[in-house]
């Protein structure tokens, strides 16, 4: 593998076609396309400044690096990477990829971030601010996320999450097979329109959470006191601990909780209308 170390370059595609290399304290400045239509790029305590730094690139890893607000839409079409240790500021990264593998990273700009990727692996990665990251993303595995982004994992498949705190609105909006562990949601219009969505040991916070839902699975759930008109038109099995403050209109299932606060049930219900819901005991 060739090695280049503690060198800047600029310009439009300085590096093109480059394979087998490793790139060691590069800095990437004001410029496009840094790194395109490579293949087997290390890349190891390097800085991007300019645009598009990573496309069409097929197998690489990038460790301890960081990408300023300028490398925007930094790494689209490129296949089989792993990035560790980086700090990103820049938004629209990650689209149209497979096999991405993401662990302790910082994305402080997440707008637009994880669009069409195709088996992604999440570790210890924090989003901050922006809009819709994962959308249309799909065989996807997350422990440790923490998030503040808006709309996350719209329209995403097969998904795995474990120890998640995130705090959004339109989260998990017409997700399909999706399961989440251990973790707090807390926003707006949780999970609607969802297809087997199920909540294992979650907190649930957020103003009408998890409406319009199919084969809804609640397991040993609890909900926020100011969460209000759960479950409206859901076919829904939940358990939950603790109080619930407000189910309304739930088409068909099981709801079981320590306590309820108020059930609506009036004229607008959809059939078959036959959810039982009950305290424990």
């Amino acid at each position: 593998m060739t090695e280049l170390r503690d060198k800047t370059f600029g310009g439009e595609r300085p590096l093109f076609e480059s394979h087998h290399v490793a790139l060691i304290g590069i800095t990437i400045v004001d410029g496009e396309s840094g790194i395109k239509e490579c293949s087997d790029i290390v890349a190891h305590d390097c800085k991007f400044f300019g645009k598009y730094p990573f496309w069409h690139v097929d197998g690489s890893r990038i460790t301890n690096c960081y990408f300023a607000p300028g490398s925007r839409s930094a790494i689209w079409y490129s296949n089989h990477m792993v990035m560790e240790d980086s700090v990103i500021d820049g938004p629209k990264f990650f689209r149209e990829m497979k096999d991405l593998t993401l662990r302790r990273v910082t994305i402080n700009d997440a707008d637009e971030t994880f669009w069409n990727i195709d088996g992604l692996l999440i570790e210890d990665v924090t989003l901050h601010d922006g809009t819709y990251p994962f959308m249309g993303s799909r065989n996807i595995m997350v422990r440790r996320l923490k998030s503040d982004a808006k709309y996350v994992f719209q329209y995403v498949k097969n998904v795995e999450i474990h120890d998640a705190h995130i705090t959004t609105k339109d989260a998990f909006w017409e997700v399909e097979n999706v399961t989440i562990y251990d973790s707090y949601l807390d926003g707006e219009y949780l999970g609607w329109h969802s297809k087997n969505l199920r909540l294992v040991n979650c907190h649930i916070g957020g103003e009408q959470p998890l409406c319009y839902a199919h084969d809804l699975v609640l397991e040993n759930c609890t909900f926020d006191p100011a969460s209000d008109r759960a479950f409206e038109y859901s076919t829904v099995h939940a358990d939950i601990h603790g109080h619930i403050a407000n189910i309304k209109n739930p088409t068909s299932g099981h709801i079981v909780a320590d306590s309820i606060g108020e059930v609506t049930i009036d004229e607008n219900i959809k059939s078959p209308a036959d959810c039982i819901i009950e305290t424990r005991g």
